[in-house]
């Protein structure tokens, strides 16, 4: 590999710096560097921050292909700052097994556009009802340390219970799709005002909230590690902060979405705004975004659900639930937390790397930007301005609720262990 050198950069939204790496290593950090036949990127105004890591991905493969691929997906990550992805279980086959986790993570090795590490179900099939081999998953090559039914609720408090005190045995962690199924019978959006002047179905935010009440209070009752995922209700921040208060082992992600976008929307009847868990009101997206603020969220996670055009083009009812969301993430977080002051460029890396990687557990990632450290990194123009444009996007699917939307910021360069999978906004 060729020697890289970022001038000028401002790491972590610091003092500009430059950045030497080496192979896939930084060797150097400081001013004035130079080194013979480098290459050399003028990053003048623009912000240096570890490769980003998702912690809640949907790539689709095996048995959506028509939605998304590992391929296309891990592309999608590159582009929006990503250098590690976790991709969810909901496939078909489900990766309940060491199998189906061991070809998605053998697929993620080939695509070579991030790294992939595969979730592996808590329960067979997603059902509910009896443990997937959990050990076996853990044992595996993909090394399996995140478990999740992600798209179902683990509602059973039996399983649940078992599934924590299988995971402690090798520092695992169960992440919680919260949503008390029958409560949300029939439910199309947030239960609430808009819900009842459009006459759909509501999904009350209790449905969400009682579940990780208990699941806290079951982590607790066993000392294991849970997760709550996609995080969207004010009330569900309050029993977040409060185990937190306990001492106990709970952490919490938040979408992009649902930092921004309101139950409002919907009011369009368009499919493209319907998701799960639900938009839900405005004073539930300030209390989220106070909260990623002052670390009751731990991170930001894209819940990147990618869908064919024609499970969104069709009327609400029959929609699919779902946005994709890795190319536009950074750029939703700068808008919604950064260009508002509530955290500065230090707080992005640390809820959108350092945090993730270390709740995933993942060697390599969400490592500081310094001398000896893995050089996978992502530099962004703070000041560009632009419209999305789903045609542009580098996944198959096209389900943005941002279309036409100005958002700020662009990913210029990702590197992955320092091979350039982003240059100049466009994969390498």
């Amino acid at each position: 590999m060729s020697k890289i050198i970022v001038r000028g950069a401002r790491i972590l939204g610091g003092e500009p710096q430059d950045v030497l790496i080496d192979g896939e290593t930084i060797a150097q950090v400081g001013t004035g560097i130079d080194a013979a036949d480098a290459t050399v990127i003028e990053a003048e105004g623009q912000i240096l921050l570890p490769g980003l890591v998702d912690l809640h991905t949907h790539l689709r493969e095996p048995g959506r292909e028509d939605s998304e691929t590992v391929l296309t997906g891990t592309r999608a990550a590159a582009v929006g700052g990503f250098t590690a992805v976790h991709a969810m279980a909901n496939t078909f086959p489900v990766a309940d097994t060491a199998g189906v986790v061991e070809q998605v993570w053998r697929l993620g090795k080939e695509s070579g556009y991030c790294d992939v590490q595969p979730i592996g179900a808590v329960t067979v099939g997603l059902e509910g009802k009896q443990l997937a081999e959990l050990g076996a998953m853990h044992d595996s090559a993909a090394g399996v340390k995140v478990f999740s039914d992600d798209g179902k609720c683990v509602d059973d408090a039996v399983i649940m219970r078992r599934a924590l005190e299988y995971v402690k045995a090798f520092d695992g962690v169960v992440a919680q799709h919260a949503q008390e199924p029958r409560l949300t019978e029939g439910a199309q959006m947030n239960e609430g005002i808009v819900s009842a002047e459009l006459g759909l179905g509501g999904w009350p935010a209790v449905a969400e909230e009682s579940i990780i009440a208990r699941d806290v209070l079951l982590a607790a009752h066993v000392g294991s590690r849970v997760h709550i995922c996609h995080l969207s209700t004010a009330g569900s921040v309050e029993i977040v902060r409060w185990a937190k208060s306990k001492g106990w082992n709970v952490t919490a992600e938040v979408t992009p979405h649902h930092l921004l976008l309101t139950d409002e929307l919907v009011r369009s009847y368009d499919p493209v705004y319907k998701v799960n868990p639900p938009l839900r009101t405005e004073a539930d997206v300030m209390a989220l975004r106070e909260a990623l603020a002052d670390g009751t969220i731990d991170c930001v996670a894209t819940d990147h659900a990618p869908h064919p055009h024609e499970d969104k083009d069709c009327e609400w009812a029959a929609a699919a639930m779902g946005m994709v969301g890795l190319e536009t993430a950074l750029s939703v977080v700068q808008q919604t937390m950064v260009d508002t002051s509530l955290i500065d460029w230090a707080g992005v890396a640390d809820r959108m790397s350092f945090r993730p990687a270390a709740i995933g557990r993942l060697e390599g990632h969400g490592r500081p930007v310094s001398a000896g450290e893995p050089a996978n990194l992502t530099l962004v123009d703070p000041a560009y301005r632009g419209a999305v444009d789903p045609a542009g996007f580098a996944s198959r699917s096209r389900n943005t609720p941002y279309e036409g939307r100005e958002l700020p910021g662009r990913v210029t360069h990702t590197f992955l262990r320092g091979r350039a999978t982003v240059v100049d906004g466009k994969l390498a």
